[in-house]
């Protein structure tokens, strides 16, 4: 009985072991074939990627023209005013000595008339008397209206450090500091209170404010050395903005630098593309943005991923499956591609399946 058993189980481990090599150890070939994509008709694009920011066109200093300290301010930051409209007004904040100097510039200038007034009567007597000549009297006259003009600007200076105010000739000169152009206060830079030093020929002077018409703006970025000799100013772009994503926002590439800039051990190339009035996007100073440079685009070519192409000796070949799990090599003639898709020109049809490249395997 203990034989009849072991032969029975020696049957049974050699008929199972017949069986897994008949049917279980058979391999399907279509498990061991590769992927495949289809060729399929699309748009493809070409672009060149610029880093940046949004930038108002021109951003102004507002500057004062007389020293002294802020006494009051008109508008905030973020404020709209137009050309005209004040902005701020400073407080005239003379030393001591320089006040005390102008006053007595006046006073000098006060006595010098005083004794030209009583030169004057006599130079007038003289001369209808015949005892000086016309020349003499008329270089004096000009001599006495120097002075009296003098004494004019002496006054107009001390009013101007006493109170901040005064007018010339029909012209009100003040100390409130007035918009030079229409547009938006985008940085208010003193408080009332702080110290003012006025813009002269020697000295840049306190800024007070920046200002910018916000209607014309500028994305200002680089691109990479390798993209830059693609561009040329006029090409559509496509801005992305950090802050608002869901926006589209089209452009006009306005300026390429000749010099290129080192940043980040990296070769770019500053560009400027000019953004239009949108009336929907409010866009603001300074937004981080990305901006897709239009080089070349094509609609509805056939296209395949770029990643089942092989590139050898300047040429392109795809493999194309011919049945029962084999496969030939096939040339193309390809163009456009966008690094994800590239144009087929010629070797394919429409529908036509193209197989993926064999993944490595990981040893």
């Amino acid at each position: 009985m203990k034989k009849k058993f072991v032969y029975g189980s020696v049957g049974a481990v050699i008929l199972v072991g017949a069986g897994f090599l008949l049917f279980g150890g058979s391999k399907d070939p279509s498990e061991d074939a590769l992927p495949s994509v289809k060729v399929t008709r699309g748009n493809i694009v070409d672009k060149a990627l610029a880093v940046g920011t949004v930038e108002p066109e021109n951003e102004i200093s507002v500057k004062s023209k007389i020293s002294g300290v802020v006494r009051r301010i008109f508008a905030d930051a973020g404020a709209f005013v137009r050309a005209g409209e004040p902005l701020l007004e400073v407080k005239p904040d003379p030393t001591p000595l320089e006040l005390a100097d102008a006053k007595r510039q006046v006073q000098l200038k006060d006595v010098e008339i005083e004794n030209l007034t009583k030169e004057s009567t006599r130079k007038e007597a003289l001369v209808k008397k015949g005892l000086i000549s016309t020349k003499e009297y008329d270089d004096f006259q000009r001599t006495y209206q120097e002075a009296q003009l003098q004494l004019k600007i002496t006054r107009e200076r001390l009013a101007l450090m006493e109170s901040g105010k005064v007018t010339i000739e029909d012209t009100e000169i003040e100390s409130i500091i007035k918009a030079p152009i229409t547009g938006f206060v985008l940085r208010k830079m003193v408080e009332v209170g702080d110290p003012v030093t006025p813009l002269t020929s020697y000295q840049e002077g306190t800024v007070l404010m920046k200002m910018a018409n916000m209607g014309r703006l500028l994305f200002k970025g680089t691109v990479d050395e390798i993209d830059v000799g693609k561009l040329r100013e006029g090409m559509e772009t496509e801005l992305k903005v950090g802050a608002l994503p869901n926006e589209k926002i089209s452009g006009t590439l306005s300026k390429i630098s000749l010099k290129a800039e080192k940043k980040e051990n990296a070769t770019v190339f500053p560009i400027e593309i000019a953004i239009p009035a949108t009336s929907n996007t409010v866009l603001r100073a300074g937004y981080s943005a990305n901006a897709n440079v239009i080089i070349q685009k094509k609609d509805s070519v056939l296209i395949i991923p770029e990643r089942v192409v092989t590139f050898r000796n300047d040429s392109a070949f795809v493999k194309i499956p011919t049945g029962g799990g084999k496969d030939e090599e096939r040339f193309v003639k390809t163009g456009l591609s966008d690094a994800i898709n590239i144009e087929v020109l010629a070797g394919l049809t429409e529908g036509e399946e193209v197989l993926e490249k064999p993944v490595k395997k990981i040893e």
